[in-house]
């Protein structure tokens, strides 16, 4: 993963929804227009994942950001006692929209 990469990248573990909304709504105010972010979480994090997108575009940062892809996927991780396990991730991809274009009206 490249520097710019992680550098965009919320990973959201168990702390509430407002503390990652907010580290997010953060990060988008550094963004440019179509610039990104991708929220990671795995296991029992994930519903919260998907939280935090549900609130920063439909409460947020609504009309300026937006929701371009979902991954999900399985990652075999190595437990405490040895024993291998299977668990589930998922990736969301926020894009930071254009500001709309001021039509100039001459009335």
């Amino acid at each position: 993963m490249s520097d710019e990469q992680t550098k965009n990248t919320v990973f959201i573990g168990q702390k509430p929804v407002t503390a990652y909304v907010m580290a997010c709504v953060t990060q988008f105010s550094t963004l440019t227009a179509g610039e990104e972010i991708v929220l990671k979480a795995r296991g029992r994090a994930i519903s919260r994942c998907v939280d935090v997108a549900e609130v920063l575009t439909r409460r947020f940062l609504e009309g300026t950001a937006e929701i371009i892809d979902i991954q999900i996927s399985t990652e075999n991780l190595e437990g405490r006692d040895g024993r291998k396990t299977n668990v589930s991730a998922i990736e969301i991809t926020l894009r930071k929209k254009s500001p709309p274009a001021m039509s100039s009206k001459n009335e």
